[in-house]
């Protein structure tokens, strides 16, 4: 079986996308799959191409043995919606290219997306490589993007709500990383198979029983202090804001820290908001590599996992819940709906509160923070509960089955 994997950001960026992509591809080719990656170049979520492959059009590495196919993209710091289809429509256009030349034939075309707009690529290489196509759905768009308020126009909307229709219908496989996302699109298109491919964690490389970490010591933190730490992109859909607010409330407990790991859209306002309240409690810190993670994880005491309060996020899974729950860290979540549901009614794994709800955070951080045995033992849940379900090389197995019966 050979597997074409079709996305814009894989490693050596660093991002939820990037490191699920990377995990099964690699695993799959250890169960025999011939694996070929055709991506774009590295510069996500800088947006700056990486130094080594600046000013190049098309570059050719291997990772585990895999070759890894990167074509030209346009990158661009602003924000704006002009500068966000330049950046999606380069990638298709140069993919659509390199993979003409560039890639031999397979079983299946596997494309992420988000962007929806490389399923462009996705459907004419599919084409030409004799490859079915499993179209892989991280994100419902273009209705996230239009309850994000990130698409206000109209025509937009219709355009790329009919693009989304017609890629569903053009694959073969349809797979999304969550049941909220799986049950959405089959309700929508009942004659499609629908898979739920989700993500997990790598419960070899995240494993505190046996790692030392000094991330606490080096960053000047007390053995005593209380570490909640958020980790992943400072964005909209995540309404940090509420962290500077759960920190105002919590200055009686000076012992008490919140950390913000990573990068993105709002940083910036965030750190002004920061020394405008006078927030001595807050700390900010660049985006660290996948291989620090799990010092990092191993040094804090809380994974804080916040989103916006809107029903599209009902059935969004953080991945940053997986790499918290592998590391035994309690999760103080406030996003509703599946993500509660697996991760706070069954698997026990943290407590939840509302999004957007400053005063209910800090209500079940106090509680963690004045029952540290209670906590680790939500922590040991979280564990056992990613073992049994959420074990990458048992979802990788199952999907490659799934794919052999599918022939």
């Amino acid at each position: 079986m050979k597997i074409i994997i079709l996305t814009q950001y894989f490693p050596p960026e660093v991002g939820a996308p990037q490191n699920r992509l990377y995990e099964m591809a690699a695993r799959l080719r250890k169960m025999g799959v011939e694996i070929e990656v055709l991506t774009a170049m590295p510069n996500y979520p800088s947006m700056e191409i990486h130094k080594e492959y600046k000013g190049k059009w098309y570059v050719k590495d291997e990772m585990d043995g895999m070759p890894v196919h990167r074509a030209w993209i346009w990158v661009g710091k602003s924000k704006s919606m002009p500068s966000r289809l330049l950046n999606y429509f380069s990638f298709v256009f140069s993919s659509f290219w390199i993979g003409c030349f560039k890639l031999s034939k397979a079983d299946y075309l596997l494309c992420e997306s988000p962007p929806l707009f490389l399923g462009i690529s996705a459907v004419l290489l599919k084409k030409l490589k004799k490859a079915k196509l499993i179209f892989n759905v991280a994100d419902l768009w273009p209705e996230s993007a239009e309850k994000l308020g990130l698409i206000t126009n109209k025509t937009l909307l219709n355009i790329t709500t009919r693009l989304e229709e017609y890629l569903y219908k053009s694959s073969a496989l349809i797979t999304g990383q969550a049941q909220g996302i799986v049950k959405n699109i089959q309700s929508r298109f009942p004659d499609k198979t629908v898979y739920w491919l989700p993500n997990g964690a790598d419960l070899s490389f995240y494993n505190p029983d046996k790692m030392n970490a000094n991330w606490r010591e080096q960053n000047g933190f007390l053995p005593g202090d209380f570490i909640i730490l958020y980790a992943g992109i400072i964005g909209y859909a995540q309404a940090l804001e509420i962290i500077l607010k759960a920190a105002e409330l919590t200055k009686a407990q000076p012992s008490i820290k919140w950390v913000l790991l990573g990068s993105g859209p709002v940083k910036e306002k965030l750190i002004a908001m920061k020394e405008e309240m006078q927030l001595g409690n807050v700390y900010f810190y660049p985006p660290v590599p996948k291989s620090t993670m799990p010092e990092v994880l191993k040094a804090i005491d809380v994974s804080l996992i916040p989103l916006k309060k809107i029903d599209l996020f009902l059935g969004i899974i953080p991945s940053k819940i997986f790499e918290a729950m592998a590391m035994k860290k309690p999760l103080l979540l406030g996003v509703e709906g599946e993500s509660k549901e697996l991760f706070i009614e069954q698997g026990q794994a943290g407590l939840a509160f509302t999004p957007e709800d400053a005063d209910d955070l800090v209500k079940n951080a106090l509680y963690l923070y004045n029952n540290k045995v209670e906590a680790m033992r939500l922590g040991e849940n979280g564990r056992n509960y990613a073992e049994e379900n959420f074990n990458r090389d048992k979802i990788a197995e199952k999907f490659y089955n799934f794919l052999k019966s599918e022939k």
